[in-house]
């Protein structure tokens, strides 16, 4: 078999495993939570460690990848990565996991920023269509697959599993790229922006830190609000600098394309809110709902699969029709599809999820393939890598600031509801013991802090309560993606698309 075929062969099954673990942790997190006794902000650190390691690297290894070796670079990716993965599979701790999902968001970072290069290095003329179809098709899958994957694996063996079944396909893939890869580097490699790179991490770490931490305790917390603070001082901080420095890693001149900042708007509100939804749809079907990982996954299948038919006929017709056409009633029926969702009450069943999740998952369809035309379709060549990686790091900002903000949002109205349920009732004295409960994921929320006799009265308060907020979420979520398909529908320009051309 030609070179060419082993390299689409490597840094396909790379960025399968890279992007499988965005979304096949997140059926497992319950199994997680009560296996390793961890809280609330714990299971939002699991998800969020990972994607703002993705976002903060994405565009900084794309440089060392350029200068010191693309084959170089994507070999240490998935080292790091499988290193992660085994961490993560053998974590004692909640930290020890949180940790290594970082690790894992490192070399996922490392192996995403390197892999468009390598097959653009490796491929021409017709087979370069083929390589990049085939790319794009094995990423829609990886997203797609992640939850009934991770429900399979987690019910059928351990939760431990979704990571460890990383490693040995990891030693493949690094056996297949030593071996067969072509090294390749760029003529004129950019300099590192090493301030850029510091700013950027602080001011997202701290700003999600914050974000998790007001859900914790109080939005008047005083580490909350430091925290927030020291984020958007070091955003802002960041901005500055990307003004300032010779060789920025985020060219602020993008912002003047409309339809690239429509894309970024894209990218953002659709991780922001399906993507950010999944962990408590997940969280309500075990927790309150009561089914195991594998039936959760299989009923995220409903929206997986409409997910994938849509993507496919997204791809066909996006060399046909404007991403405009696409990006921007794809966000629409994300946000209808959400709405959808919402009206949940204490005795619904799974089935009201259905009509939301098949219009939501067919409008994600829609918007992934032809997004990342509008990072790389306005741009020159030689800033192509810097616009798909700037375009790759909002959809993971958009994925981890979501996740905490909700994670707020979310204890905020539980706290509410539950207290004004159980007002004026004998149950009234174990609201904040409750609330610790259904936060740690015991089953019911009730088995260990109250009296026998109290326990079928606060059920069905907790029932009533957890469905209220996750209404609240659905709607906030919503009202995201319906503002990301106005403005991705104003910004995104054929005519911008036509000048490049």
């Amino acid at each position: 078999m030609d070179k060419k075929w082993w390299t689409l062969l490597a840094v396909c099954v790379g960025t399968f495993m890279l992007l499988l673990d965005v979304t096949i942790v997140v059926v497992a997190l319950p199994d997680i939570q009560r296996a390793l006794n961890a809280g609330f902000s714990d299971v939002q650190w699991v998800v969020d460690a990972y994607a703002l390691a993705l976002a903060s690297c994405l565009l900084t290894t794309g440089v060392l990848a350029d200068r010191y070796g693309r084959r170089r670079l994507f070999a240490i990716g998935l080292v790091v990565f499988t290193a992660g993965s085994l961490l993560c599979g053998l974590a004692q701790s909640p930290l020890m996991l949180i940790l290594s999902r970082a690790g894992q968001g490192v070399g996922g970072a490392i192996m995403f920023a390197t892999s468009l290069a390598l097959l653009g290095e490796s491929f021409r003329g017709k087979d370069r269509g083929v390589a990049f179809g085939v790319w794009g098709a094995i990423t829609g899958i990886a997203v797609s697959l992640g939850p009934i994957l991770g429900g399979v694996i987690t019910t059928g063996i351990s939760w431990r599993g979704i990571f460890l079944v990383n490693v040995p396909i990891g030693v493949l893939a690094l056996g297949v790229t030593l071996w067969k890869l072509d090294e390749s580097r760029a003529p004129h490699p950019g300099r590192l922006d090493l301030p850029g790179f510091a700013l950027l991490t602080g001011g997202l770490v701290g700003l999600v830190y914050g974000l998790i931490r007001a859900g914790e305790s109080s939005w008047g917390d005083d580490g909350a609000l430091v925290a927030l603070t020291a984020g958007g001082v070091l955003l802002v901080a960041f901005l500055l600098t990307e003004l300032l420095v010779p060789n920025p890693m985020f060219d602020l001149a993008l912002f003047r394309k409309p339809t690239f900042v429509g894309g970024l708007c894209a990218a953002f509100a659709m991780n922001g809110s399906l993507f950010a939804m999944l962990l408590y749809l997940v969280l309500y079907l075990q927790n309150v709902l009561g089914y195991s990982a594998l039936g959760t996954g299989t009923r995220l299948l409903v929206s997986s699969g409409a997910m994938l038919v849509a993507a496919t006929i997204a791809g066909r017709l996006s060399e046909r029709v404007s991403a405009r056409w696409l990006i921007g009633p794809g966000l629409l029926a994300v946000g209808i599809g959400l709405l959808l969702m919402g009206g949940l009450g204490a005795t619904s069943s799974w089935t009201h999820l259905i009509p939301g999740f098949i219009v939501s998952g067919l409008g994600a369809g829609f918007v992934n393939p032809p997004l990342a035309s509008t990072a790389i379709g306005v741009v020159e060549p030689a800033r192509a890598g810097m616009a798909s990686g700037i375009n790759s790091t909002f959809r993971q900002v958009g994925l981890a600031t979501s996740i905490a903000a909700l994670g707020s949002i979310f204890t905020t109205s539980l706290r509410n509801n539950l207290t004004n349920a159980l007002a004026h009732t004998p149950a009234a004295g174990y609201t904040d013991q409750v609330i610790n409960a259904v936060r740690e994921g015991q089953s019911g929320g009730t088995s260990n802090v109250v009296p026998p006799a109290l326990r079928p009265e606060l059920q069905q308060a907790i029932s009533t309560s957890f469905t209220g907020a996750l209404n609240n979420l659905l709607t906030v979520t919503a009202v995201l993606a319906l503002a990301g398909a106005v403005l991705s529908a104003a910004l995104i320009r054929d005519k911008d698309f036509a000048a490049r051309q």
